[in-house]
């Protein structure tokens, strides 16, 4: 039940969010290019204040408990998701989709934690993977049905949609309570984790070579999350169309998590992240070739292999993020991940919409490729790193080492 409500949490975020920037410009097809500065702003505001707010939730979680903070930060998301509907003023939807963004890292934190805790080290892979099956199949079907509503409400009853995520929010907390009420609480008690630490805990290698490239990946992801519905319902794509495009990926994703999850378990994490690395280079380089030449066949087919590869990348990554956490401070390393997704979605509309502003196409072309780079060369080196370990060898116990002559 644990997997069920996070689900509807994402569903809700997901179709809320795909409508999002046409409830800010009060239009349901294109976008006027004065709102784009606009909407990227608004758009921004809940990466804020998740990255400005994750870490200090992520320790809450490690000193109080992982369902206190959990159950208390859907409800707050439920509430303010119903409060979108009373105004479209631009300093009301900033505010809220700040605060928005609070309680959004910590459900994600605190969730992922939960995961880590209940999974032994042999069955990481396959657990973060039906995790992560779920986690973006409520995503991705949440933005199927948002995009399906796109097409076929008038954009004054856009507000009905934030209607739907308050009520699904609900009984993703309804859910949550009934599964963690007879759950023992692992994790809890422990002191408070200091700011040098949670520094210390962000900075360890291991960390940062899993979560610098989902801040780099979530770089193109935030580009896409706020501007796909209105881009493409503006170049003449029909909403329809489009939602049963994402639902379809949607459950590819729930049908391969958990098998690449396994693999993961099986022949390591940082094998199956180099897969994903390489479906990711290719999603992008393919992309750029079908906005040259179009859809041909050859190409799609090239984009659809490249996709099914990228997807190797989440199971792999989290399960080694769970690796390199400690049980008294899992929570925390957790929401150094959603710290990078925070700043990667932020990043992403700030930089993609200031380089198409000013080169136009061309600026995003540079902005795509710089993507591309950055994420084989975290991978390289973290497969350097893996390389020198295995020929250094395991590291000898301390309690077992000889005393000094």
């Amino acid at each position: 039940m644990v997997f069920g409500s996070t689900f509807l949490v994402r569903f809700a975020f997901g179709v809320t969010i795909s409508v999002f920037a046409s409830y800010i410009s009060g239009s349901s097809v294109g976008i006027d290019t004065a709102d784009v500065g606009t909407i990227g702003l608004l758009g921004a505001m809940a990466p804020v204040g998740e990255f400005s707010t994750v870490l200090l939730t992520g320790g809450l979680a490690d000193r109080r408990g992982r369902f206190p903070v959990l159950l208390g930060a859907i409800g707050a998301a439920a509430v303010m998701m119903f409060l979108f509907t009373l105004s479209r003023n631009w300093i009301w939807l900033g505010g809220l989709n700040l605060l928005f963004g609070v309680a959004s890292g910590a459900i994600l934190t605190t969730s992922l934690a939960l995961v880590g805790d209940e999974a032994g080290a042999e069955e990481r892979g396959y657990e973060m993977g039906r995790f992560d099956s779920v986690n973006l199949l409520g995503w991705i079907l949440g933005f199927a049905v948002g995009f399906g509503f796109l097409g076929l409400l008038p954009n004054a009853t856009l507000g009905r949609i934030f209607d739907l995520g308050a009520a699904v929010l609900a009984g993703g907390f309804g859910l949550g309570f009934l599964a963690l009420r007879g759950m023992d609480e692992p994790v809890g008690g422990h002191r408070w984790i200091g700011f040098e630490e949670l520094l210390r805990t962000a900075f360890r290698r291991e960390v940062l070579l899993v979560t610098l490239p989902w801040l780099v990946i979530y770089l193109l992801l935030g580009t896409l999350f706020v501007f796909l519905g209105t881009a493409s319902t503006g170049a003449g794509i029909p909403a329809g169309e489009l939602s049963l495009l994402i639902g379809v990926g949607g459950l590819l994703l729930l049908l391969t998590q958990p098998y690449f999850g396994r693999l993961a378990d099986r022949y390591g994490r940082t094998r199956l992240m180099i897969v994903g690395t390489i479906g990711f280079v290719g999603v992008l380089a393919g992309a750029g070739l079908l906005a040259t030449f179009g859809p041909v066949p050859i190409l799609l087919g090239f984009v659809g292999v490249s996709t099914l590869a990228a997807l190797a990348y989440g199971p792999a990554a989290l399960a080694a993020l769970t690796d390199a956490s400690r049980s008294f401070s899992r929570a925390t390393t957790m929401s150094v991940y959603t710290l990078s997704i925070s700043l990667g979605m932020l990043g992403g509309l700030v930089l993609s919409t200031a380089l198409f502003g000013r080169y136009g196409p061309a600026g995003l072309d540079v902005y795509f490729g710089g993507i591309a780079v950055a994420l084989v060369v975290l991978t390289t080196i973290r497969y350097r790193d893996g390389v020198r370990a295995a020929d250094a060898g395991p590291a000898v116990p301390v309690a077992t080492r000889p005393p000094a002559q």
